[in-house]
């Protein structure tokens, strides 16, 4: 895509997920991804996503994280966008919320088990959570940070990217992805309706089992 079609979309997508209730204010990003040309389009820090205009979104390095056209500040959560783009080479886009239910999950520090079938179209099991940052990690770049920790639980639980579109950071909050930003906003709507099922179901069967056990 070129350049005004990817800021375009970027745009449009942090529109959808504000319109769609999974943000609050500014507090989430969307972005777009061009290999090609090396770089990602994404949200302007402090921006409300409902007012995203194409002309707002920021063009950042692929290589190395610099801001390469716009005026305004990238979304603070730019080094976790880069990190995901570096090492899952076969995403297109990151959309990040704070989206109600299943924020909660990520500050209750649990994977959401995989509780019926809306969830298995969407996600080949459980959608994972990271492990806890270290202060180290928090003290000192904490959204590249937050990117590594992401991979590095995926490579060390051996999941697949493309057949888990999401993951929830702990007591931080949802990040999906898709081979476009149209499937990124669509898993970030699906997991937050997964996670509100999931917590209406425990909450009638508490030890309620997973779909593949039933």
């Amino acid at each position: 895509m070129s350049l005004p079609e990817i800021r375009e979309a970027a745009a449009a997508a942090t529109v959808r997920i504000d319109r769609a209730g999974l943000v609050l204010l500014s507090f989430g990003n969307a972005s777009a991804v061009d290999r090609h040309a090396g770089v990602f389009a994404i949200k302007p820090s402090g921006v409300p996503c409902a007012e995203t205009r194409p002309e707002d979104v920021v063009i950042v390095s692929l290589t190395d994280g610099r801001v390469v056209d716009g005026d305004l500040r990238p979304s603070s959560d730019t080094p976790t966008h880069l990190e995901l783009y570096r090492r899952f080479p076969g995403i297109g886009a990151i959309v990040h919320t704070h989206s109600a239910s299943a924020t909660a999950w990520a500050q209750a520090r649990r994977a959401i088990p995989c509780l019926g079938t809306t969830h298995a179209d969407y996600f080949d099991g459980p959608i994972p959570v990271t492990r806890d940052m270290t202060p180290e990690e928090i003290g000192a770049d904490y959204e590249a940070n937050t990117g590594s920790v992401i991979v590095s639980w995926f490579a060390e639980q051996g999941l697949d990217p493309t057949a888990l579109p999401g993951v929830l950071v702990a007591s931080h909050g949802p990040f999906t992805w898709g081979r476009s930003l149209p499937d990124a906003v669509e898993a970030a709507i699906a997991l937050e309706a997964i996670a509100a099922r999931a917590l209406d179901t425990l909450r009638i069967v508490p030890d309620a089992l997973p779909i593949s056990t039933v």
